[in-house]
């Protein structure tokens, strides 16, 4: 009987321990196993936009959720995925912004104008789930550097500099399908 009751005194650390491990798994934006938590996964950064870029800065982060690193293809139609800028409201001039992927799959950032009345998220994406990029503003989809490449890979960020004129502008993700997927957002030039 004592046997009995030490090996359940020690394993009852060994199982906190444990569950400790998992549950810190779906917390603080990482993905559950198996894609089942209910947060967006958290890439640590591997580089950085320099420290003095024009105008005022931007940020943005792209993220998405999913089971591991190994994805890749083309993302499917009601994936979850976010692009959020900050502050999203600026006054007029050269705008740096700083576009940080800390998803699993490899994004991008392309800037359009909105016309009046038109609201972010109304453009209707072609066959091959990307928007037209006629009258885009700029890019930044090049892996620790700036302007336009081949899309910002996990962990990675890249900047784009433009002039803005006050009105309103979208942000978008224009890689197949994650516009649809929710990949874009306001930006409002004063």
């Amino acid at each position: 009987m004592v046997r009995r009751l030490r090996v359940s005194l020690v394993g009852v650390p060994l199982m906190a321990i444990a569950l400790a491990g998992c549950a810190s798994m779906t917390g603080s934006g990482h993905s559950g196993m198996m894609g089942g938590g209910s947060r967006y996964h958290s890439a640590a950064l591997t580089c950085s936009a320099p420290t003095s870029l024009p105008g005022r800065t931007v940020r943005v982060e792209l993220g998405d959720m999913g089971m591991t690193q190994m994805m890749g293809g083309t993302a499917p139609m009601g994936a979850q995925m976010r692009l959020q800028a900050t502050p999203a409201t600026e006054p007029a001039g050269p705008i740096s912004l700083v576009v940080s992927n800390v998803g699993w799959r490899t994004h991008e950032l392309v800037i359009f104008p909105l016309t009046a009345g038109a609201v972010a998220g109304q453009r209707v994406a072609g066959p091959g789930g990307k928007v037209s990029e006629t009258g885009s503003m700029g890019e930044a989809s090049s892996s620790c550097g700036s302007g336009a490449g081949n899309g910002l890979v996990s962990g990675t960020v890249g900047w784009v500099t433009v002039t803005l004129a006050a009105g309103r502008y979208e942000l978008v993700c224009n890689l197949p399908n994650h516009y649809a997927d929710g990949m874009h957002q306001e930006l409002t030039i004063s």
